[in-house]
C-alpha cells in the first residue's frame, strides 16, 4: 500500500463484493443492507455478473440518512418480505454494508425471524472496512453453513459418502474463469473416481448440494489462502479433513500433480479407488494434451524470434503461481518480476514465495506482493529486459503493455477488454487455451 493509504488500481472489492459469492449459487438472492452505491459499486467492478437477482436488481434497503439516525432494521424486514413475494427463491442471504455496520443494526436476530417461520435465510456482516472480497469469501461461505446448512445435517451424515468431496477452489466473478475452472475440476475429479460437489454455477445443483456439504468425505483446497478458513471451518465442524493445491493446476505438469496428489488423499481417508482407472485416465488426459503440444512445433520454428521469451504477470497468489510453473516448463516464457495484488495476509507470503522457488533451480522469479497495483506498475515501467515481453493482468494493464511493446493478456478482473463466459485455464485443457489465448494476442499484432 502507498504511504498515503491510497490504493491505485484496486483489484479486488470491499468486503460486500462477496456478494458475488451468493449470485453464484442458482437461485440464491442477495439482499443488501447498504447504501444505493454499494451495489453498483459491485456490478461495476465485475460486469456482466447478474446470475439469478445480483447486479442492478439485487434487492437494497439503500440505507440513508434516516437508517443511519434511526437505524434500519424495519425498512430492511420490509425489503425481505416484499423480497419474497415477488421472487421465488431458495436461499436469502443478508449482507451489511458500512453504514449498517457503524449503526449496529442487528441483522442476524432478524434473519432469526424469518428462520422461524421456516424461511431459508441468512446474514452476515460485510461492512467494506472489516475485510476484503477474498476474505469475506469465507464469511459468506461459513455463515451459511452454519445457519443453513446446519439445518439439514440429520438427513446428511458426516463423511457419509466415501467417494464424495466438497471442492473450494476459484472464488465465484473475482476468478473471470470460475464457471469454466470448476466444470474442469469436476470433469478432472470425475475421472479419477470421485464426485465433486463444487456449490457454485450452473455444474453445482444449487442449495441441495450444499444441504449435502456434511456428507462429503473430505475437502480439497485449491489455494494459496484465500477459502482456508472454510476447509478449517468444516474440519472442525465435521470432521472432514481437507488437502491443499497451492495454486490453479494450468497444463499437464500441475495437473497431473494435483490429480496424484488428490488420489493419494482419497485413499488414505477410505475412498474407494480404482488406482489403475485413475492413472489410465490421468495418462489419456496427458497423451492428449501432448499431442496438441507436438502439433505446436512448426508453428514454434517459423515465429521462434517473434514470440515472448519472458513475462509479467499481475495476478492474485494463485494465478501467479499456476502461470509461473506453466509457462516456464510448457512454453518456454521465462517468468521475470512477478506481482501479487490480491491483498495477501503476511502470515501466508512466506509459503507462496517457498512455493514459487520450486519452479526452477536454476533461476530466481522475483516476486512482490503489492495490493497497489499502481506501485506495480511504476515498477515494471522501470524494468528492461532483452527480447520481447508480455503482461498477463487485468484490463488496467493494457496500456502499461502498449506502453512497453510488449504483448498483453487479459486475465484478471477488471477486464473490460475481454469477454469470458465458460473459458477455463485450470486443467489440462485450460493449459491449451492458455497457450492459444497467448499466441493470439501476439498473431494479432503482424500485418
Amino acid at each position: 500500500m502507498s504511504k498515503s493509504g491510497i490504493i491505485e488500481q484496486e483489484r479486488y472489492t470491499c468486503a460486500i463484493g462477496a456478494l458475488q459469492s451468493v449470485v453464484a449459487i442458482p437461485r440464491a438472492v442477495p439482499i443488501l443492507h447498504a447504501g444505493p452505491g454499494c451495489g453498483d459499486m459491485i456490478a461495476g467492478f465485475f460486469e456482466r455478473s447478474t446470475g439469478y437477482a445480483g447486479g442492478s436488481t439485487a434487492p437494497c434497503t439503500n440505507f440513508s440518512e434516516q437508517e443511519v439516525v434511526f437505524g434500519g432494521i424495519d425498512r430492511l424486514r420490509e425489503i425481505i418480505t416484499n423480497t419474497y413475494k415477488v421472487l421465488d427463491t431458495d436461499l436469502q442471504v443478508i449482507l451489511t454494508g458500512c453504514t449498517a455496520g457503524i449503526v449496529g443494526d442487528d441483522v442476524e436476530s432478524l434473519a432469526e425471524e424469518f428462520q422461524a417461520e421456516g424461511k431459508p435465510i441468512v446474514a452476515i456482516e460485510t461492512a467494506g472496512f472489516k475485510c476484503n472480497n477474498f476474505e469475506a469469501h469465507s464469511l459468506v461461505v461459513n455463515a451459511i453453513i452454519d445457519q443453513y446448512v446446519a439445518g439439514f445435517e440429520a438427513d446428511n451424515p458426516a463423511r457419509d459418502e466415501k467417494n464424495t468431496v466438497n471442492l473450494l477452489a476459484s472464488i465465484p466473478y473475482q476468478d473471470p474463469f470460475w464457471k469454466g475452472n470448476l466444470n474442469e475440476y469436476k470433469r478432472l475429479l470425475a475421472g479419477i473416481g470421485l464426485k465433486a460437489q463444487v456449490l457454485f454455477g450452473p455444474q453445482s445443483e444449487g442449495v441441495a448440494e450444499w444441504q449435502r456439504i456434511p456428507r462429503a468425505n473430505f475437502n480439497i483446497l485449491v489455494s494459496p489462502w484465500y477459502g482456508l478458513p472454510i476447509a478449517e471451518h468444516l474440519e472442525e465442524k465435521y470432521d472432514q479433513p481437507y488437502t491443499q493445491f497451492l495454486h490453479i493446476p494450468i497444463g499437464a505438469n500441475q495437473t497431473e500433480r494435483f490429480l496424484r496428489q488428490v488420489l493419494a488423499f482419497a485413499n488414505e481417508q477410505g475412498a474407494k479407488l480404482d488406482e489403475a482407472a485413475a492413472e489410465a485416465f490421468i495418462r489419456r488426459e496427458s497423451e492428449a494434451y501432448y499431442e496438441e503440444i507436438d502439433n505446436l512445433a512448426t508453428f514454434l520454428l517459423e515465429f521462434r524470434y517473434g514470440l515472448p521469451n519472458h513475462v509479467h504477470i499481475l495476478h492474485d497468489a494463485g494465478y501467479v503461481l499456476g502461470f509461473s510453473k506453466f509457462l516456464l516448463h510448457e512454453v518456454g516464457i521465462v517468468p521475470k518480476e512477478q506481482f501479487v495484488v490480491d491483498n495477501t495476509p503476511p502470515a501466508f507470503q512466506e509459503a507462496i514465495r517457498a512455493e514459487l522457488k520450486t519452479t526452477s533451480q536454476k533461476r530466481d522469479i522475483p516476486l512482490f506482493f503489492e495490493p497497489d497495483a499502481g506501485q506495480a506498475q511504476a515498477q515494471l515501467r522501470a524494468l528492461h529486459h532483452e527480447g520481447r515481453g508480455i503482461i498477463i493482468g487485468s484490463g488496467w494493464d493494457k496500456e502499461l503493455a502498449k506502453d512497453k511493446d510488449y504483448d498483453f493478456l487479459s486475465a484478471a478482473v477488471p477486464s473490460p477488454y475481454r469477454l469470458v463466459m465458460t473459458t477455463n485455464y485450470a486443467g489440462f485443457s485450460g493449459g491449451l487455451r492458455a497457450i492459444e489465448d497467448i499466441y493470439d494476442a501476439v498473431l494479432a499484432t503482424y500485418r
